[in-house]
């Protein structure tokens, strides 16, 4: 006897298939930091290329990075842009790509960032009714974030904050006073064992000579 599938579970299936209706891919030089104001979970050594769109209108959050050979030193650093929000009208079960206006290569990263400008295409060559927006949500630099008790800004949950009004950013702890500075910052006492991560940082960091800065700075930049 053949087994009938019922109606209702074809409809089902026929709905999940239909759910996803495009994708959006993206290159290993872009990243994207929200859609519709959930945050999109990524990472250095997990790229996220590809994302699903239902039909109707997205907006997305996305930043341009790439690594450079650093000025200062023989290693490689990130330049990172500010994100910019694409605005994508889905309309049909396409494949979008998306890459920098000036094709495939970028060939001055750090000009770039500083304004990227993107082309969207579709596989079927077909037209696409798209907007970018710019925005100057900035991150401040690893380095300048121990020192200078400064807040820290999260990039991600403002770029989600930006494209919808789902999800609001985790509160970030209160900066130290600008009169205050810490204390292991001005002297060469050892911190103590109730002392912050910031004030060991500090303490070490003006005992360290001008080479072992350099290091740390090096490695310091590549774990951004």
């Amino acid at each position: 006897m053949k087994s009938l599938l019922p109606i209702s579970s074809l409809l089902m299936l026929l709905g999940s298939a239909s759910a996803y209706a495009a994708d959006l891919h993206i290159p290993m030089s872009f990243e994207y930091l929200a859609l519709n104001g959930q945050k999109v979970e990524s990472s250095a050594f997990n790229h996220k290329s590809k994302l699903a769109l239902t039909p109707g209108t997205h907006k997305i959050a996305i930043r341009y990075h790439e690594m450079v050979e650093d000025d200062f030193s023989d290693s490689q650093s990130f330049v990172k842009s500010s994100p910019f929000i694409l605005t994508l009208d889905v309309d049909g079960d396409y494949q979008y790509y998306l890459q920098a206006a000036d094709g495939q290569v970028v060939k001055k990263p750090k000009e770039y960032a500083k304004n990227p400008q993107i082309v969207l295409t579709r596989s079927d060559k077909g037209q696409i009714h798209y907007q970018v927006s710019q925005t100057n949500i900035q991150e401040e630099g690893f380095v300048s974030r121990l020192f200078s008790g400064n807040q820290v800004t999260d990039v991600s949950s403002t770029a989600a904050q930006a494209t919808g009004t789902a999800v609001t950013a985790t509160p970030t702890p209160e900066a130290a006073p600008a009169d205050k500075p810490l204390a292991a910052a001005t002297t060469n006492t050892p911190p103590n064992a109730t002392a912050t991560p910031e004030q060991m940082l500090q303490y070490w960091w003006l005992q360290a000579d001008d080479k072992t800065r350099k290091e740390f700075m090096s490695w310091a930049i590549s774990q951004l």
